[in-house]
């Protein structure tokens, strides 16, 4: 997940979400560096050392469902866990796992590792995972990934994939010969960054028709790929809309927009053996197409993520 342009969600299951929330993002500030500080209001409430696991998410509905997937995988193991949902952005987020506040937290390896240090290079799943290791702090880890991801991606609309005979095997190199007939829009960075433009023309041979400046794979490129405004564009790969609209995201088998594969980073001494395995069941199971379905179920049907998480882990034999 290259973009922070994702929109806030709070869910309805947890009323106590935003306060607790807020007491995190406090404690935080107010400069809890350890788990053993007596001091740190949160203390009592769970942690790395309490036995029970403090399962954290993001401020945006995908990281909030990914925690409820988590969370219901471990309850399954009759482990003891609190919910801290829609705490905030990965500054705020990394900073309570260091300190033993949160155990758990969906992550998205590729990002994380830009986090980390934004000029390592990311070749394979493996290897970005193995250079976030060498970089996370000593009390942190990464478990398996998934074959999930949460990533920039060319899309095309449902009218230009019919007319051009485009398909979800399609890759960007199918573009060569007809993107000067095509208008392509994103954020306006798109034009300029080497994950947008510049890479597509040195990675595939893509030269467009013409640019439209728009948002991060936000509501304006949605409407823009939607209306035919453009013909493609930078949309999230498990943007529900993808499903909504039709719109047929074309593979990227250079991997010019990295990886994005969503795994759990844990406080290792918070989370047990039995504990591990049931994250890493989860991350076997758990690829784009289903995230995306479960994504769609949440945003477009308004179903509570914590129904949705439950169903979904039933249905794939993890509860």
């Amino acid at each position: 997940m290259t973009s922070t342009a994702k929109s806030s969600w709070t869910r309805t299951r947890h009323p106590g979400a935003a306060a607790a929330a807020l007491a995190v993002v406090a404690a935080l500030v107010a400069g809890c560096g350890s788990s053993d500080d007596s001091s740190d209001p949160l203390a009592e409430g769970g942690g790395a050392d309490s036995g029970t696991v403090v399962v954290g998410s993001n401020n945006f509905a995908e990281s909030i469902l990914l925690a409820d997937i988590y969370g219901e995988a471990l309850k399954a193991k009759g482990i003891e866990v609190e919910y801290r949902p829609n705490i905030g952005s990965r500054e705020t987020t990394y900073g309570l796992l260091e300190n033993g506040t949160i155990t758990v937290l969906p992550e998205y390896n590729g990002a994380l590792l830009s986090y980390l240090d934004a000029e390592a290079a990311q070749e394979s799943v493996d290897a970005v995972n193995a250079a976030v290791k060498t970089k996370l702090d000593s009390k942190l880890t990464l478990l398996e990934s998934s074959p999930a991801e949460d990533k920039d991606s060319v899309s095309v609309n449902a009218e230009t994939a019919e007319k051009y005979g485009l398909t979800a095997e399609s890759t960007l190199a199918d573009l060569k010969d007809i993107a000067p007939e095509m208008v392509i829009g994103g954020s306006p960075e798109f034009q300029t960054r080497r994950q947008g433009l510049p890479g597509l023309e040195e990675e595939y041979g893509l030269k467009f028709k013409s640019f439209k400046a728009l948002d991060a794979g936000g509501p304006l490129t949605q409407a823009a790929l939607t209306k035919n405004t453009v013909q493609a564009a930078d949309i999230f790969t498990t943007d529900p809309t993808i499903k909504k609209e039709g719109f047929v995201v074309l593979q990227d088998p250079k991997n010019l927009f990295g990886f994005a594969n969503v795994t759990p980073l844990v406080h290792k001494s918070g989370l047990s053996q039995e504990g591990v395995a049931a994250l890493d069941a989860v991350s076997a199971k758990l690829d784009t197409a289903t995230l995306l379905e479960l994504d769609s179920q949440v945003q477009l049907e308004n179903k509570d993520p914590l129904d949705v998480a439950q169903e979904w882990l039933k249905s794939a034999g993890l509860i």
